[in-house]
Formats: structure tokens, C-alpha cells, sequence
């Protein structure tokens, strides 16, 4: 048994398909299988059920993957305990956010970082937070920067900055709102949201004590987007709550339809996140530290309420 063919195991867990794991781990597709198929012999038993689309794991096979990650994991460790002997930051870095946040920090710290640290090959994608976590614990992603805290007691958080909740109402919804908002005065039946699986979606239902009503609506809203609850109020379909980080790009017209939460704001906090094993330590630092560094002259607030990313009940 080697560490080359664990990995290779590990690249057909993942991709499910074995002419894909071998481009994923740089091998033709005969020498994978070829491997494979040698563990599977030493251990006398079968790791994948060949005859299924897509190819899946045997119930032994699991356990066997499940074993072949932590001992990859280990293995892992030693060259990065060597990397931070010497001081040495670089090699490939999976770092996996989630979508309401990568539009706004991302150009904010992306470039300072890579000038900064040239010999990092970053690699970033968007996920959930559910995605995030799953392959976090797999091993695929090395960190990711997410809404908290998620209460995972094999995750680490540390938090990146809090970001305060900022009301987009046009003049046409502002009655019986007044100068400041607070969870009172919102219309629930006007509050326009991101589809389900979005955590700020669940933070506004959170700030909101669950009460969202949508029954009354003539129209059922699927989307991922700010920009279009944005444009969506501005047709007076409704209004929204927007990330403070994402009001800073907004044109003087659509600046002029913000409205501040009265103090204690409600707030996320966004966290840079990764397993326990703390594999590219050395990486996962340096990341945070540029972002606290330019996040710490985007944000100023203090007064926040942090509010949970996940429903409550």
C-alpha cells in the first residue's frame, strides 16, 4: 500500500469517473486503474462497484476512503510543517466562499494578496455554506470564507469582519420607516429575499424572528442575485436588505435609497473557516491577515447585533 495509490483512490471518490481522476492526478487512465486494482488485491476486497454510472464506493470502500484521507492528510502535514520551518508560503490553495460574499472582498483583497504571496496558486469557487463544509471535509477545499458561526465541531472559525445589514428602500416605501430601521418597522409582505440556500437569506428571516410572509404575492422570486432585488424594488415590486460591503459599489441614485438599521445594527460575521488539521497553516494566515488589514478601512461600525446564518426556530 502507498500514498500514490490512496490518492488515487481518493481522485476516484471525488470524480466518480476513473479516465477523470487520472487528468485530475496527472497518470493515464490504464496506470490508475492499474493501481487501484493492486490495493483492491492486497487488501482482498473491492473499493468501487464498476458496474454502476456514476461509479460509487462499496460499503467497505467508504470506510477505506474515509481511512485513506486522514492518512493523505498526514501525509500532507509533514511538507507543510517543513513550509513553515522555513517560512515558505506557496503551492496550491482550494479556497472556497460563498456567493453573497465573493462579489464584494474579492476585489478588495484578490490582487494586494497574490502580489504579496506570488508563489501561492490560489484557486477560489463559489459554494453554499452546506457545499463549503462537505468538502472541507473531505479534504477538496482547503479553507473558505463564510457567514458564522456554524456551531461544527471539526470546523475552525476566525473571525474576518463583521458587516452590518443596510435597508435598499425607494422614497415610494418609506411611510413608516422613518430616518433609522429597525426589525418593527419593516413590511415583511414588501421584503423582497434571496431564493432558499442563501445564508443571508436566513439572517434576514433571523433578524425578521421568522415571520416572513410571502402568501399575499402574486410572484414567487428564485434568485441569487442582489441586483435584481435591487432593480426589482426600483420597479416597486418591494425593497430589500443588502451586505454593508455591497452598497459601497452602488451609483448617487441607488446610494440614495439606503437606510441605516438603528444601533445595535444587525450584522454577519464572515470568518475564514477550514478543518481542524490545520493543513497549509502557513497559507490560511497569510489570507487572513491581508483581508483584516483592508477590511479594517471598509468597515467602521461597532454597534452590531451578529445574527445567525442559519434559521432558528
Amino acid at each position: 500500500m502507498t500514498i500514490t495509490q490512496l490518492i488515487y483512490v481518493l481522485a476516484v471518490a471525488e470524480h466518480k469517473n476513473f479516465t477523470l481522476a487520472a487528468e485530475k492526478t496527472f497518470v493515464t487512465q490504464p496506470t490508475l486503474s492499474m493501481q487501484i486494482q493492486k490495493l483492491e488485491e492486497e487488501l482482498e476486497i473491492q473499493i468501487f462497484d464498476r458496474t454502476t454510472k456514476p461509479i460509487q464506493a462499496t460499503a467497505i470502500g467508504q470506510i477505506i476512503i474515509e481511512q485513506a484521507q486522514k492518512i493523505v492528510d498526514e501525509s500532507d502535514r509533514i511538507k507543510d510543517l517543513i513550509d513553515q520551518e522555513k517560512g515558505f508560503i506557496g503551492g496550491e490553495f482550494k479556497l472556497g466562499i460563498i456567493p453573497t460574499v465573493a462579489p464584494t472582498l474579492l476585489p478588495m483583497f484578490l490582487k494586494t494578496f497574490l502580489n504579496k504571496h506570488d508563489k501561492v496558486n490560489l484557486i477560489i469557487e463559489e459554494y453554499t455554506t452546506d457545499e463549503i463544509i462537505q468538502k472541507l471535509r473531505t479534504g477538496y477545499l482547503d479553507a473558505a470564507i463564510v457567514a458564522t458561526p456554524l456551531v461544527e465541531s471539526d470546523i475552525r472559525e476566525r473571525v474576518l469582519y463583521y458587516e452590518p445589514f443596510v435597508g435598499y428602500i425607494p422614497p415610494m416605501f418609506r411611510k413608516n420607516i422613518g430616518k433609522e430601521l429597525s426589525p418593527d418597522t419593516l413590511d415583511l409582505k414588501k421584503l423582497l429575499l434571496l431564493q432558499d440556500g442563501h445564508c443571508f437569506r436566513d439572517g434576514i428571516i433571523n433578524i425578521c424572528n421568522n415571520k416572513i410572509e410571502t402568501e399575499s404575492r402574486n410572484f414567487k422570486l428564485q434568485s441569487g442575485s442582489f441586483e435584481t432585488l435591487i432593480n426589482l424594488s426600483k420597479e416597486g415590486l418591494g425593497y430589500t436588505l443588502l451586505p454593508y460591503l455591497h452598497t459601497l459599489s452602488l451609483n448617487n441614485d441607488d446610494q440614495a435609497n439606503l437606510v441605516q438599521f438603528s444601533d445595535p445594527k444587525p450584522a454577519r460575521e464572515i470568518s475564514l473557516i477550514y478543518t481542524k488539521n490545520e493543513l497549509k497553516k502557513q497559507i490560511s494566515d497569510a489570507l487572513f491577515d491581508v483581508i483584516q488589514s483592508i477590511i479594517r478601512g471598509a468597515i467602521a461600525f461597532q454597534d452590531v447585533k451578529i445574527i445567525s446564518p442559519k434559521k432558528t426556530k
